[in-house]
Protein backbone atom coordinates (compact mmCIF):
# COMPACT_ATOMS: atom_id res chain seq x y z
CA UNK A 1 0.00 0.00 0.00
CA UNK A 2 1.97 2.98 -1.25
CA UNK A 3 0.75 6.44 -0.28
CA UNK A 4 2.33 9.86 -0.46
CA UNK A 5 1.67 11.09 3.05
CA UNK A 6 3.83 14.19 2.87
CA UNK A 7 6.21 15.33 5.59
CA UNK A 8 3.95 17.35 7.89
CA UNK A 9 0.34 16.29 7.93
CA UNK A 10 -2.68 15.27 9.96
CA UNK A 11 -4.55 13.68 7.01
CA UNK A 12 -2.89 10.31 7.35
CA UNK A 13 -3.64 6.71 6.45
CA UNK A 14 -6.84 7.57 4.51
CA UNK A 15 -7.11 4.11 2.90
CA UNK A 16 -6.23 2.01 5.93
CA UNK A 17 -8.92 0.00 7.69
CA UNK A 18 -6.96 -2.28 10.01
CA UNK A 19 -3.79 -1.27 11.83
CA UNK A 20 -1.75 -2.45 14.78
CA UNK A 21 0.58 -0.76 17.23
CA UNK A 22 3.14 -3.14 18.77
CA UNK A 23 5.00 -1.79 21.80
CA UNK A 24 7.03 -2.95 24.77
CA UNK A 25 5.06 -1.39 27.63
CA UNK A 26 1.69 0.02 28.56
CA UNK A 27 1.97 3.79 27.84
CA UNK A 28 4.37 3.39 24.87
CA UNK A 29 1.39 3.26 22.52
CA UNK A 30 0.22 6.64 23.82
CA UNK A 31 3.59 8.37 24.09
CA UNK A 32 4.78 7.53 20.60
CA UNK A 33 1.59 7.02 18.55
CA UNK A 34 -1.39 8.11 20.64
CA UNK A 35 -2.11 11.20 18.57
CA UNK A 36 -1.87 9.23 15.34
CA UNK A 37 -4.43 6.72 16.58
CA UNK A 38 -6.73 9.48 17.80
CA UNK A 39 -6.47 11.22 14.41
CA UNK A 40 -7.56 8.02 12.67
CA UNK A 41 -10.74 6.80 14.39
CA UNK A 42 -11.91 5.26 11.11
CA UNK A 43 -9.21 2.61 11.54
CA UNK A 44 -9.79 -0.48 13.65
CA UNK A 45 -6.70 -0.46 15.86
CA UNK A 46 -5.13 -3.41 17.63
CA UNK A 47 -2.68 -2.45 20.38
CA UNK A 48 -0.20 -4.99 21.67
CA UNK A 49 2.05 -4.54 24.68
CA UNK A 50 4.69 -7.26 24.99
CA UNK A 51 5.38 -6.64 28.70
CA UNK A 52 3.56 -6.24 32.03
CA UNK A 53 0.79 -8.84 31.66
CA UNK A 54 1.06 -9.67 35.36
CA UNK A 55 1.53 -6.09 36.56
CA UNK A 56 -1.50 -5.36 38.81
CA UNK A 57 -1.13 -1.62 38.20
CA UNK A 58 -0.08 -1.18 34.59
CA UNK A 59 -2.07 -3.99 32.95
CA UNK A 60 -5.52 -2.67 33.96
CA UNK A 61 -4.48 0.86 32.96
CA UNK A 62 -3.39 -0.48 29.57
CA UNK A 63 -6.83 -1.88 28.87
CA UNK A 64 -8.47 1.38 29.93
CA UNK A 65 -6.19 3.21 27.49
CA UNK A 66 -7.08 0.71 24.77
CA UNK A 67 -10.73 1.59 25.34
CA UNK A 68 -9.95 5.29 24.80
CA UNK A 69 -8.73 4.38 21.31
CA UNK A 70 -11.73 2.14 20.65
CA UNK A 71 -9.16 -0.55 19.96
CA UNK A 72 -8.56 -4.21 20.67
CA UNK A 73 -5.79 -4.84 23.17
CA UNK A 74 -3.51 -7.74 23.98
CA UNK A 75 -0.72 -7.91 26.53
CA UNK A 76 2.20 -10.30 26.94
CA UNK A 77 4.58 -11.22 29.69
CA UNK A 78 8.08 -10.65 28.36
CA UNK A 79 10.56 -10.16 31.18
CA UNK A 80 10.87 -6.47 32.05
CA UNK A 81 12.98 -6.66 35.16
CA UNK A 82 15.24 -3.79 36.21
CA UNK A 83 18.40 -5.68 35.25
CA UNK A 84 17.37 -5.53 31.56
CA UNK A 85 18.94 -8.76 30.43
CA UNK A 86 19.14 -9.16 26.66
CA UNK A 87 16.40 -11.43 25.29
CA UNK A 88 16.91 -13.96 22.53
CA UNK A 89 15.78 -12.54 19.18
CA UNK A 90 13.86 -15.67 18.17
CA UNK A 91 12.10 -15.67 21.53
CA UNK A 92 10.97 -12.05 21.00
CA UNK A 93 9.76 -12.80 17.47
CA UNK A 94 7.78 -15.78 18.75
CA UNK A 95 6.16 -13.61 21.44
CA UNK A 96 5.10 -11.09 18.79
CA UNK A 97 3.66 -13.60 16.34
CA UNK A 98 1.79 -15.47 19.09
CA UNK A 99 0.08 -12.30 20.34
CA UNK A 100 -0.66 -10.71 16.98
CA UNK A 101 -4.07 -11.73 15.60
CA UNK A 102 -3.98 -13.91 12.48
CA UNK A 103 -5.27 -11.31 10.05
CA UNK A 104 -3.87 -8.86 7.54
CA UNK A 105 -3.12 -5.32 8.70
CA UNK A 106 -2.79 -2.41 6.32
CA UNK A 107 -0.25 -0.81 8.66
CA UNK A 108 1.74 -1.89 11.70
CA UNK A 109 3.55 0.68 13.84
CA UNK A 110 6.28 -0.29 16.29
CA UNK A 111 9.51 0.72 17.99
CA UNK A 112 12.59 1.83 16.13
CA UNK A 113 15.41 -0.70 16.24
CA UNK A 114 17.48 1.93 18.10
CA UNK A 115 14.61 2.87 20.43
CA UNK A 116 13.14 6.26 21.18
CA UNK A 117 15.51 7.29 23.96
CA UNK A 118 18.74 6.18 25.61
CA UNK A 119 18.07 3.33 26.29
CA UNK A 120 15.59 0.54 26.87
CA UNK A 121 16.51 -2.88 25.53
CA UNK A 122 12.91 -4.03 25.12
CA UNK A 123 12.19 -1.17 22.72
CA UNK A 124 15.23 -2.03 20.63
CA UNK A 125 14.56 -5.78 20.66
CA UNK A 126 10.94 -5.42 19.59
CA UNK A 127 11.85 -2.98 16.81
CA UNK A 128 14.54 -5.32 15.48
CA UNK A 129 12.25 -8.35 15.69
CA UNK A 130 9.38 -6.63 13.86
CA UNK A 131 11.65 -5.47 11.04
CA UNK A 132 13.07 -8.96 10.58
CA UNK A 133 9.60 -10.53 10.58
CA UNK A 134 8.34 -7.93 8.10
CA UNK A 135 11.22 -8.39 5.68
CA UNK A 136 10.74 -12.16 5.76
CA UNK A 137 7.03 -11.81 5.02
CA UNK A 138 6.14 -13.13 8.48
CA UNK A 139 4.48 -9.95 9.78
CA UNK A 140 1.03 -9.54 8.22
CA UNK A 141 1.36 -5.88 7.27
CA UNK A 142 1.09 -4.00 4.01
CA UNK A 143 3.41 -1.39 5.47
CA UNK A 144 5.58 -1.25 8.58
CA UNK A 145 6.36 2.05 10.28
CA UNK A 146 8.75 2.60 13.17
CA UNK A 147 8.73 5.43 15.69
CA UNK A 148 11.16 8.24 14.90
CA UNK A 149 12.30 9.93 18.13
CA UNK A 150 15.64 10.71 19.71
CA UNK A 151 17.00 12.27 22.88
CA UNK A 152 20.48 13.39 21.83
CA UNK A 153 22.03 10.63 23.95
CA UNK A 154 20.14 11.85 27.04
CA UNK A 155 20.86 15.54 26.39
CA UNK A 156 17.13 16.36 26.24
CA UNK A 157 13.74 14.71 26.44
CA UNK A 158 12.75 12.47 23.50
CA UNK A 159 11.44 14.42 20.54
CA UNK A 160 10.29 13.75 17.01
CA UNK A 161 12.96 13.49 14.34
CA UNK A 162 12.39 16.46 12.02
CA UNK A 163 13.76 14.55 9.02
CA UNK A 164 11.58 11.48 9.56
CA UNK A 165 9.59 10.07 6.65
CA UNK A 166 6.34 11.13 8.29
CA UNK A 167 6.06 14.04 10.74
CA UNK A 168 2.68 14.79 12.27
CA UNK A 169 1.82 18.04 14.01
CA UNK A 170 -0.82 17.15 16.58
CA UNK A 171 -3.78 19.53 16.89
CA UNK A 172 -3.96 20.94 20.41
CA UNK A 173 -7.14 19.05 21.34
CA UNK A 174 -5.64 15.76 20.17
CA UNK A 175 -2.46 16.38 22.19
CA UNK A 176 -4.53 17.32 25.24
CA UNK A 177 -6.40 14.02 25.06
CA UNK A 178 -3.13 12.14 24.64
CA UNK A 179 -1.65 14.00 27.63
CA UNK A 180 -4.76 13.22 29.67
CA UNK A 181 -4.34 9.50 28.97
CA UNK A 182 -0.75 9.71 30.25
CA UNK A 183 -1.48 11.79 33.35
CA UNK A 184 -5.04 10.89 34.34
CA UNK A 185 -5.46 7.33 33.09
CA UNK A 186 -1.91 6.03 33.50
CA UNK A 187 -1.47 8.28 36.52
CA UNK A 188 1.91 9.84 35.75
CA UNK A 189 2.51 13.08 37.67
CA UNK A 190 2.83 16.28 35.67
CA UNK A 191 6.51 16.54 36.62
CA UNK A 192 7.23 12.92 35.62
CA UNK A 193 9.48 11.93 32.74
CA UNK A 194 6.49 10.52 30.85
CA UNK A 195 4.32 13.61 31.21
CA UNK A 196 7.13 16.00 30.31
CA UNK A 197 8.07 13.83 27.35
CA UNK A 198 4.57 13.46 25.81
CA UNK A 199 5.37 14.69 22.28
CA UNK A 200 3.29 17.28 20.45
CA UNK A 201 4.74 15.94 17.21
CA UNK A 202 4.72 12.29 16.21
CA UNK A 203 7.17 10.94 13.69
CA UNK A 204 7.74 7.68 11.84
CA UNK A 205 10.16 5.96 9.49
CA UNK A 206 8.87 3.78 6.66
CA UNK A 207 10.52 0.37 6.91
CA UNK A 208 11.61 -1.07 3.57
Amino acid sequence: MEQDFGKKTTAIFPAARNAACIVAHPDDETLWAGGTMLLNPQIKWTIISLCRKSDPDRAPKFFRAVKEYNADGLIGGLDDGPEQKLLNNEFVKKAITELLPKKKFDIIITHNRTGEYTQHLRHNEIGIACVELFRKGQLPAGRLLSFAYEDGNKKYLPRAVEKADLLIELPEKIWEKKYKIITKLYGFAKDSYEAKTTPKQEAFWFVK
